[in-house]
Parts: C-alpha cells; structure tokens; sequence
C-alpha cells in the first residue's frame, strides 16, 4: 500500500509538472520563439510585437489577482483544468487570423489562464505532497516551467527546419498543450479536498523589509521580461548569430529546469531574503550580457543565466513574503503578483518602443539590468538576523 501511495504522490508531482509545462512553457512562453516568424511574414513592428506581450502579461496579472480571491465556487482542479483547456485553446488559435486586435485578445485570455494554472495547481499539488510527507517532490513540478520551454523550443525549431510558417507553429504548439492536458486528468486524480482555513480581518503594521521586496518583486518583472520576450528575435537580427536562433530559447528552458532546486538550496544556507537578492544579481549579469556581449558562447551564457533565474527567483520571493507576513500572507502575495505583473506588462511596451527609436534593444535592455541590481540592493540583507 505505501508503494502504491509514494507511485500516486509522484503521479501528482509529474501531473503538477506537465501542467505548468503546459500553460507556462507553452501557453505563456512559447510566443517569445515565433515571434520572430511572425515578424518575418506578417511585418509586425517590435513595438507592436511588444504590445502583444504586454496583453498577456496584463492578462497573467488580471488572472493570478482573480485566482487569489477565497470567493471562487468550485475546487482547485476544476479551476486548472479548464485553464489549462483555454491555454491551449487560445495558443491554437493563434493561427486563425494574422490581425493584432485578435492577437491581442488571445493572449490576454491566454494569460488569464496561465495565471489561474500555476496558483490553482501549484496550490493544490503541493498541498498533496505536503499532506503525503514528500514536499521535496515540489522541485518536480516547479521544474514544468523550464521544460515546456525548452519542449516548445525543440518542437518550433524542428518544425520551422520543415519550413512550416507561423500559423503552423501555433496550431503544433496548441496541440502539444491539448496533449499534455489529457495527461494530467489521469495524474491527477479528483480527491475531496481540504476547507479553505478561516479568514482573518486583523490588519497588520506595514513590514518594511516586506515593502521593499514588493518593490524588488515589480522590478525583477520588469528586469526579467524584456529579455524573455526578445531574446531571439535579437538573435534574429544579428546576422553572424542567426544560426544560434534554435538554440538559444532552448538553453534558456534546460536552464530552467533545475532552477528552483538549485536556488532552494542555496536559500537553504543564506537565506531566502539573500537568495532572492543574489539570484536577482546573477540575473542582470545575463541580462546585460544579452547585448553586451560579442559571440555565440556570451549569448549561450546570458540565456543559461536568464533561464537559471526567472522561477528561483519567482519561488524565492514568494516563498520570503510569505516569512514577512504576519496573519494570512493572501493579502502580501496579491501584492507581490500585482507588483510584478505590472513590471512585466510594462517592459516588452517600453523595450518594442525604445526600439523603434534607436533600432537597437541595447538600451532597453541595460534599464532591465539597472532594474534588476536595484532589486538585489532593496533586498540584500548585509547583516546577519
């Protein structure tokens, strides 16, 4: 019985995996290696590519606010199922018309989704693992995020070696989530779930340290995304580094894969609060790195740095609010994700249109990086508590 047990709980890790894989490698990050496809047939200018980006992000913020009310009618799984239907419905449909208003609109809805996927699975799947004494399985299904990417980076470049246009790429992407969809129903299996504990009102004294982490969380937004969501149209625009262009996306999901593991442990002998500063410093460095350096190993290396940061840090932020709070943290992880998804919704804007000023991402990208070293300095704890 106790095997059977440990095969269920390491089902529901690997549902919870597959599932983030599905709406956050995919849904959520798969337009960053089509991108340049797109803009390539359809003519979209960066700042019009950058406003697209924006509308998701604006829809992961509306969702992850939404998906944080205790008000919602329904159970967990319920709720991150049908989101992950409509990811992969809206990731599809992409392909349908080449027309920025519908573009907009579905990865708007596409971000609703995504947000809604990672709170309600991760909030359900690790409850399970907790309750079956193996939380160390949530390094499993943290680790979906950088596979979907790197998944989604295989799948686009082996079809686009195939010469299969943008509206291909789409359909191949939407697909891919349906399936993975399919197998998560079987991993994870409905169970009566646990009542919501009680809310309480008491109002707590502000937290400086946890202001200044709201703060480090918008930035690192902002810091992050830019580079997330032009990295290979960089690559694209770089004659001597076009053939890298398969390349690079994938790098940042293999680096992403183990991410959350490696961050824990680091974390684990300084601290969240200095992880979550020192991972926002290891970041700028790649981040700047993207357009600073000169030849294929710099970017290679900026990708592996970017993708070896974004959910460490996402985790460890959390994870440190979470510390910082006094009475239910509800209301300080609302505020970490509405501070963060406006950092993000604002950088592809300001980066597709600093682009189109000065044709160059370099200084869009070197603001990303001043944002991210401001990050680890609003939150570097110098002296030991």
């Amino acid at each position: 019985m106790a095997d059977t047990a440990g095969k269920g709980v390491v089902a529901v890790a690997l549902g919870g995996c597959i599932a983030l894989a599905t709406a956050m490698g995919i849904g959520r990050f798969v337009y960053t290696p089509i991108l340049p496809f797109m803009v390539e047939s359809l003519g979209l200018t960066q700042a019009e590519a950058g406003i697209i980006a924006s509308a998701n992000f604006l829809g992961y913020l509306v969702g992850a606010l939404a998906a944080a009310k205790a008000s919602l009618p329904g159970g967990r799984r319920r709720w991150f199922l049908v989101a992950l239907a409509i990811s992969a419905l809206t990731t599809a449909a992409m392909a349908a018309e080449a027309a920025v208003p519908l573009f907009l609109l579905l990865r708007f809805a596409s971000g609703v989704a995504s947000a809604f996927v990672l709170v309600f699975a991760s909030a359900l799947v690790l409850d399970r693992l907790a309750a079956a004494g193996r939380p160390g399985l949530s390094g499993l299904h943290f680790a979906g995020v950088g596979i979907g990417i790197a998944g989604s980076a295989v799948l686009v470049a082996a079809l686009a070696a195939q010469d299969v246009g943008w509206r291909g790429l789409w359909l191949a992407s939407g697909a891919l989530a349906l399936a993975g969809l399919f197998a998560v129903l079987r991993l994870v299996p409905a169970e009566q779930e646990p009542p919501l504990p009680p809310r309480t009102r008491a109002k707590a004294k502000p937290n400086p340290r946890l202001v200044a982490l709201i703060v480090a969380y918008g930035l690192f937004g902002f810091g992050y995304v830019i580079t997330a969501t032009f990295i290979s149209t960089l690559v694209r625009l770089t004659p001597e580094l076009q053939w890298l262009e398969p390349y690079v996306w994938l790098t940042v999901g293999l680096a992403g894969i183990p991410s959350v593991a490696v961050w824990g442990w680091i974390a684990r002998r300084i601290g969240n609060g200095r992880g979550f500063a020192v991972a926002c410093l290891v970041e700028s460095v790649g981040v700047a790195l993207s357009v600073l350096g000169s030849g294929a190993a710099a970017v290679l290396f900026a990708a592996a740095l970017l993708g070896g940061t974004i959910m460490g840090i996402t985790a460890l932020g959390l994870v440190h609010a979470r510390s910082l709070s006094s009475g239910d943290p509800r209301r300080s992880i609302a505020l970490m994700t509405a501070a963060f998804g406006l950092g993000q919704m604002i950088g592809p804007s300001f980066a597709g249109f600093a682009y189109g000023i000065g044709e160059s991402f370099l200084l869009p990208t070197l603001v990303a990086a001043g944002a991210l070293v401001a990050a680890f300095a609003l939150t570097m704890e110098w002296r030991r508590r």
